[in-house]
């Protein structure tokens, strides 16, 4: 099975380079980084790591994702997403694509193990759709990260729609909806290797993200039915 690694990065500089070395390319057959409009060298750097650079101007997490699926080539069986910030260890992708490998599931979510330091309110949103999924499609999810490994016949057909940072909530959700197989496996979390956090880890910017999550989950969900 070829998979392709897509790394969405705006303003990624301080991290990608060292990000990019450490994906094990024998499990990968591409690594393609979404340029999503930096003002700042991530574009150079991910190409002079060996990266498939493709630039994505419009702004949006949604939209650096969705570029990267548009520029999969055609032989591509999985996709997998993995953030430009150094939060998430490539060291893991043979992990998360073992349920997909082995047949297991269609869809796999990597688990962020947080510290007991992680505020309870940066996982508002996660922790609400989750029990949204688990209520309305009888799914249980303990998480709804970023890292994750996806067949790509499945992800077209879905129809994703969001190009901001819903983008997660709304595979999930259209993925359960559909009946496919989500399975779940534990990845380590790291705080990010450098830039800005393109959603804030305050109070006020988690409520304001935990509400994008919930809408775009009821949005994706009457879209699916």
């Amino acid at each position: 099975m070829k998979a392709t690694l897509i790394i969405p990065a705006l303003n990624e500089a301080d991290a990608i380079g060292s990000l990019l070395r450490r994906v094990p390319r024998e499990v990968v057959d591409e690594v393609i980084v979404v340029d999503n409009g930096s003002t700042d060298a991530t574009g150079s750097i991910a190409a002079s790591a060996g990266a498939r650079v493709v630039n994505e101007p419009r702004r949006g997490y949604g939209a650096a994702c969705w570029a990267g699926v548009s520029a999969l080539r055609p032989n591509a069986d999985i996709a997998v997403f993995l953030d430009g910030d150094g939060s998430q260890h490539p060291e893991e992708l043979a992990q998360v694509l073992a349920p997909l490998v082995a047949d297991q599931a269609d869809l796999v979510l990597g688990t962020r193990q947080f510290g007991g330091d992680h505020p309870l309110h940066a996982a508002l949103g996660t922790r609400l759709v989750a029990a949204f999924v688990a209520r309305r499609f009888g799914v249980r999810l303990s998480d709804i990260g970023p890292y994750r490994a996806i067949r790509v016949p499945l992800l077209k057909r879905l129809g994703m729609r969001d190009r901001a940072f819903g983008w997660p909530v709304e595979m999930v959700v259209k993925a359960a909806a559909a009946g496919a197989r989500i399975a779940e496996v534990p990845v380590s979390h790291a705080p990010r290797q450098g830039g800005r956090s393109k959603v804030s880890g305050t109070l006020s910017g988690s409520v304001r993200a935990g509400y994008a999550f919930v809408s775009t989950a009821l949005r994706a969900a009457r879209e699916a039915s």
